[in-house]
């Protein structure tokens, strides 16, 4: 049987499908797998619009249970939530409310599928929203309002906080927090007794530059969620799947070359 290599999962939306995207020179999928070369595989699930219920829907399809030929899932990175905190509009319908996507994620955690093989589990926190360039796209898309609202989207980030330490064994990423402090720190205008960055009633500042379309990670975020997440991956080169060439076995035909 060919050798195994265990996986680093990557589940959740369009933010960990965009990360297989080389941009400016930078893909936070290509970076984290360089990281593991030759020890895990890095295995990308983000699925563009979905929400945790699209994500349990789907789990078993995505998921196999621990058996002959099926690599053990090492880590388990879960980024969902964004979608979950759209508005209930019309012209949308991605929304499940926020008790039920506490739920969603805890069952997700879970699942016997996955718990089968006794993953580290770490739960990302969606990141911050710029509601006033949300609105703008919003509007021109033909929406009647906009489809996020930036204080409803950081409640769902603080409730991925609450399910991460509610279930043990369960490790915290908060993108949410690393991002917001990027553009705070990065605001010179910023004033911490005003309205958070994003909100309508306030300024977009360096938010312009991490969520260009209010939402999704520029390279530059992209490359703050990857110090985040690598911070949590071992570099030890000495667990590699196949040994370094040195000890790597010859053909026994090949022996008298091996000097």
């Amino acid at each position: 049987m060919a050798a195994s290599y265990p996986q680093i999962v990557l589940f959740g939306d369009s933010i960990f499908q965009g990360a297989i995207d080389l941009v400016d020179g930078f893909s936070f999928h290509a970076a984290l797998q360089s990281k593991v070369n030759r020890r895990y595989d890095v295995i990308n699930r983000g699925l563009s619009g979905y929400n945790t219920s699209n994500a349990l829907a789907v789990l078993p399809q995505v998921f196999s249970p621990p058996g002959p030929g099926v690599p053990k899932i090492e880590c388990l990175f879960i980024l969902l939530g964004a979608n979950d905190a759209c508005v209930p509009l019309p012209t949308n319908h991605q929304h499940v409310p926020l008790d039920k996507y506490k739920i969603n994620l805890k069952r997700i955690i879970t699942h016997p599928t996955i718990t089968a093989h006794k993953p580290k589990i770490f739960l990302i926190t969606p990141p911050p929203l710029d509601q006033i360039r949300i609105t703008e796209l919003d509007l021109a898309s033909g929406h009647p309002s906009a489809t996020r609202h930036a204080k409803t989207s950081a409640s769902y980030s603080e409730a991925a906080r609450q399910v991460a330490a509610e279930n043990a064994g369960v490790t915290l990423v908060d993108l949410w927090k690393a991002i917001m402090d990027t553009a705070i720190k990065k605001t010179p205008s910023f004033n911490p007794n005003g309205p958070p960055l994003g909100y309508p009633e306030g300024q977009r500042g360096y938010l312009e530059h991490l969520l260009p379309d209010g939402l999704h990670l520029s390279p530059e975020s992209y490359r703050i969620f990857y110090d985040l997440v690598s911070s949590y991956i071992d570099s030890n080169d000495e667990n590699r799947v196949l040994p370094e060439w040195r000890q790597a076995p010859w053909l026994e035909e090949d022996g008298h070359l091996k000097g």
